[in-house]
């Protein structure tokens, strides 16, 4: 019987026949935390008393959800995490570095990989062709110190891509599409496949956006095929050695397929509170917006800085509405600002944000105020999930983003470009 891409990666990695269904133990070639969750997994490491790391260069600790701090106890946590990584030898991605996500795309992250993190948009990493998922705090800390973990193998739903985005329309609006289409847990503990096609189509950019916001559907893990878009990726990176081809067999078994055709799709936007609430940009013309946010782990990459540089040129923000901006890593910023993206934001108004999290979380750098609605380039609108739970926030692609911090409403983008 044929295997899916979840099937063969965790057969390679544990030594088994992995089925949809059974159970295996898996080596774990990667495996972080952040530093809201972090502090928790690094202490529940110390309590059960395992004394070092499987293989601490594979170890890495983020400080980037609150970053730099925006308090005391939040330091404290810093200084912990920095103290941990110094004691056991592990990586320590500091203040400044980047979006957890992005780092290990950028650093670490290679096809058939398993890797597992504290924090659920750990499935990034899926658009590299890896088993890429989050888990609880306490199996990170078994993970850091096993170098092992157990997974029951997920059955797969197969999004079939056909077709070519047209102008105005981004990867973002793909997920966005799925998710409202199958619902916030139609792929609950399945692992999502794409392929068809359209993926030769999609940069590794669109890949990683789409990987992304798979959790958003209820997703173990988001992944594409290792082909020749990754390898393009891993050889512009320096990592072209780790590459190797990794596609489902063409007999392989699904829960279910899902047809998507790229030709049809337009804009979208999710509506306040859940990801599947989603609609047409256009549709949502008369909705006011007080802050637009581009940047975080789904639409920080330089790709979408380019994007929004292109929109904005020459224009202003509405003076009503606040227009903030995140690059995903210290390499996307120095990048951004080398091709002049920066002084563009600037001039167009922009506030520009450290390489982080920043608004996303609610923590700091963007908490909205009482009835204010956002429209934000992040890969979740809960109630209260930008720091109040009197507010609203909408999920769109940097392209609708950058059209509606001119026009001061939801805008199609297509009507700017």
């Amino acid at each position: 019987m044929g295997k899916t891409l979840a099937e063969k990666i965790l057969s390679q990695a544990s030594g088994s026949d992995a089925m949809a269904g059974s159970i295996v133990v898996s080596k774990v070639d990667l495996a972080f935390v952040q530093d809201t969750t972090g502090p928790l997994a690094l202490r529940e490491f110390e309590k059960l008393d395992f004394g070092k790391l499987a293989c601490p260069e594979r170890t890495v600790l983020f400080i980037d959800h609150a970053a730099p701090s925006p308090s005391r106890a939040l330091s404290v946590d810093h200084v912990f995490i920095r103290s941990f990584a110094k004691k056991y030898g592990c990586v320590l991605s500091d203040v400044g570095d980047g979006v957890c996500h992005q780092i290990v795309a950028e650093r670490f992250a290679c096809p058939g990989w398993v890797i597992v993190g504290a924090d659920s948009h750990t499935v990034t990493a899926g658009a590299l062709c890896c088993f890429s998922t989050g888990m609880g705090s306490s199996d990170i800390a078994a993970a850091f110190a096993l170098g092992k973990t157990w997974f029951r193998v997920p059955e797969t739903v197969y999004v079939e891509l056909s077709g070519c985005l047209q102008k105005g329309v981004s990867a973002k609006d793909i997920i966005l599409h799925l998710i409202g289409h199958i619902g916030a847990d139609g792929a609950t503990y399945q692992a999502l496949e794409f392929g068809g096609e359209a993926v030769r189509r999609l940069s590794m950019a669109d890949r990683l956006n789409i990987s992304n916001m798979a959790i958003e559907a209820g997703a173990k893990v988001g992944l594409f095929p290792s082909d020749a878009v990754t390898h393009e990726y891993l050889k512009s990176r320096g990592r072209e050695e780790c590459w190797q081809e990794i596609r489902a067999d063409d007999n392989a078994v699904y829960q279910k397929k899902i047809n998507i055709d790229l030709n049809k799709l337009q804009p979208i936007v999710s509506r306040p509170h859940t990801v599947d609430n989603i609609a047409l940009a256009k549709d949502l013309k008369d909705i006011k917006i007080d802050q637009v946010f581009i940047g975080t782990c789904t639409n920080g990459r330089i790709e979408d800085m380019s994007v929004a540089a292109t929109i904005l040129n020459g224009k202003r923000r509405h003076p009503d509405t606040r227009l903030l901006i995140c690059p995903a890593s210290r390499e996307i910023f120095t990048e951004a600002i080398e091709k002049g993206y920066m002084k563009t934001f600037i001039e167009a108004g922009a506030l520009i944000l450290p390489p982080g999290c920043a608004g996303c979380l609610g923590l700091h750098q963007g908490a909205l105020g009482d009835g204010e609605k956002c429209l934000s380039t992040a890969n979740r609108n809960f109630q209260g999930r930008m720091g109040n739970v009197e507010s609203d926030i909408y999920l769109a692609s940097v392209e609708t983003a950058a059209a509606s911090a001119i026009t001061g409403y939801i805008t199609d983008p297509r009507e700017v470009l």
